[in-house]
């Protein structure tokens, strides 16, 4: 029987881990936990890795680092400011990596009941222990369910009066190229958690969250799919944008609203 990302009880397993990081990026990871250490010292409480080089499935010289910082206090701007360097630095002297993001939050915030479906799933499911003491044990096992999804993506609604000003700012190629990764990742993700529930399972691969996305909605298959492309190779094109924004986006944020609701808005109860 397909197990989807589920354990026997059909809860999520955790995805990736530091023995499936493929040679080519061993260098990098064991730079970012030195450099990571050395940067944060005693205000850092634990980090982690997530997405393509956990998973073992990053491409060299195309897939970007992506950490999680969990910091003792909440993030201040000292705090942000050495997440900058260290994301350059690592940029910089690591061709097998385009890029470095660095997700900041204290570990209250990680840990809070505003956070318990969105941050507190991510972190307990999707990310990879690296420092410190892992603060997923005190989070709870999840469920695909409906509430995981509102509280996951239920806010595309949110993000698109954003997104055209964006868009409507951009000038340069490599600016229509960074939203066309950004865009198109959060389009395809935010695809696959409108049918989770359904489908009944997990998967990051953003090609296979198009093709079960697909499966639920075949009238708009075809765009998820070149979506799911355009998040690996992204292009410079506005057409594109403008389609994502105009057409996909709205249609995609209505049907989510309509089967799952909208995410709570942060700072209430």
């Amino acid at each position: 029987m397909e197990h989807r990302g589920l354990d026997t009880y059909g809860y999520f397993e955790r995805e990736g881990s530091l023995g499936q990081v493929q040679g080519e990026f061993a260098g990098v990871v064991a730079a970012a936990r030195g450099r990571i250490r050395d940067a944060y010292g005693r205000r850092l409480h634990s980090a982690y890795l997530y997405g393509s080089v956990p998973r073992g499935t990053a491409r060299p010289g195309r897939s970007d680092l992506d950490l999680l910082l969990a910091l003792h206090h909440e993030p201040a701007d000292e705090d942000r400011d050495a997440a900058e360097v260290l994301a350059r630095g690592l940029d910089e002297d690591f061709p097998e990596i385009d890029g470095v993001g660095i997700l900041l939050h204290g570990k209250d915030t990680l840990l809070s009941e505003a956070e318990r479906f969105d941050l507190g799933w991510f972190l307990a499911c999707l990310c990879t222990p690296l420092l410190g003491a892992d603060l997923a044990e005190h989070l709870p096992r999840y469920r695909p369910d409906s509430l995981l999804a509102r509280e996951t993506n239920g806010d595309l609604a949110e993000a698109l009066p954003g997104w055209r000003r964006r868009v409507r700012e951009a000038s340069t190629e490599d600016e229509y190229r960074r939203l066309c990764r950004l865009f198109s990742r959060r389009l395809v993700r935010t695809g696959f958690t409108l049918v989770m529930p359904r489908w009944g399972g997990w998967t990051s691969d953003l090609g296979e969250s198009a093709e079960i996305f697909g499966g639920y909605y075949p009238e708009r298959a075809d765009q998820m799919r070149a979506a799911a492309v355009a998040a690996l190779d992204p292009v410079a094109d506005p057409a594109v944008l403008r389609a994502y924004v105009e057409d996909l986006g709205p249609w995609l944020a209505d049907e989510y609203t309509a089967r799952h609701g909208t995410k709570t808005p942060r700072g209430a109860g």
